[in-house]
């Protein structure tokens, strides 16, 4: 039996006071009623539409992005369900795609809000970045975006198939540099180049999961975070990776705190863009 949510969903409120339509771009929800499938971690409790709904109350956020989970693996039925709960004017998600899923099955899906497929080169992902090509012709056709995520130290390598990508996709979670690495890194000057040819984003999420310095600051991971921010403040966006399952209970971060980093990371205008405008542009949040 599935614990049910145990986590707090309210507390002292977050210093940032999020602009009207601002957007977290990165949670997961694990529902009642859909089980894990093999090969990905376990459900450690759930997490539901109506805790969501609490936490971006208690965050101040009114819209969001609905991520697979990597313990569903292919089975999309939790996230097309929330999905349907929250409504196109409030939510937009990210499934996990196979080859050979059907473009009827496709269609359906992005009539019901979802705007991307995810690659996960990561344990536990259900499509890695090696199968991306096989992806990429499916989804583009519907305008969707591809959310990828490595380990930023391994960006050499992966680099040729990231420039051969033609359809928008993120670079998730600061790069993922396990471990982090100067602001000044010759793979973050990649990045940059990267978002230069106009089809890249770079999302700012769990800074907690790779940072060495820690909380509240996350200095380490925040240096490359501001480095991209102030050379494409367009292509920004944000999430706050909730509710944390890929750490430990006992290392769950503070949730102000992930939403609070854009105070030192990002300047008033520079919030708004990622907080609001770019994913209402990647997204079609308002359309």
């Amino acid at each position: 039996m599935i614990p049910a949510n145990t986590r707090p969903l309210e507390g002292r409120a977050p210093r940032l006071k999020a602009p009207a339509g601002a957007t977290d771009c990165h949670i997961h929800l694990f529902l009642d009623g859909y089980k894990g499938q093999p090969g990905g971690p376990p459900i450690k409790e759930l997490a539901t539409v109506e805790d969501l709904r609490r936490f971006q109350r208690w965050m101040g956020l009114d819209r969001v992005v609905v991520t697979q989970s990597n313990a569903y693996q292919f089975d999309n039925g939790a996230l097309l369900a929330s999905l349907d709960q929250l409504g196109l004017d409030k939510a937009r998600g990210v499934a996990a795609v196979s080859p050979d899923t059907p473009l009827k099955t496709l269609e359906d899906w992005h009539g019901r809000g979802v705007r991307g497929a995810r690659i996960m080169n990561l344990g536990g992902g259900a499509m890695p970045l090696a199968r991306l090509p096989e992806v990429e012709p499916l989804i583009a056709p519907l305008g969707w975006h591809l959310m990828v995520q490595f380990n930023g130290r391994e960006l050499d390598q992966h680099l040729p198939m990231l420039e051969r990508i033609e359809c928008p996709y993120i670079i998730d979670h600061i790069g993922k540099f396990i471990d982090p690495v100067p602001a000044d890194d010759p793979r973050v000057d990649a990045i940059l180049r990267l978002l230069d040819r106009g089809n890249a984003w770079f999302k700012i999420c769990a800074g907690y999961e790779t940072s060495l310095s820690g909380g509240p600051d996350y200095d380490d991971v925040g240096a490359i975070a501001r480095r991209v921010i102030n050379h494409a403040p367009e292509r920004i966006l944000w999430g706050s990776n909730w509710p944390h399952v890929g750490v430990p209970r006992d290392q769950y971060p503070d949730d102000p705190d992930q939403l609070d980093v854009l105070l030192a990371w990002a300047n008033e205008q520079q919030r708004q863009r990622i907080l609001v405008d770019n994913p209402a542009e990647l997204y079609g949040f308002g359309r």
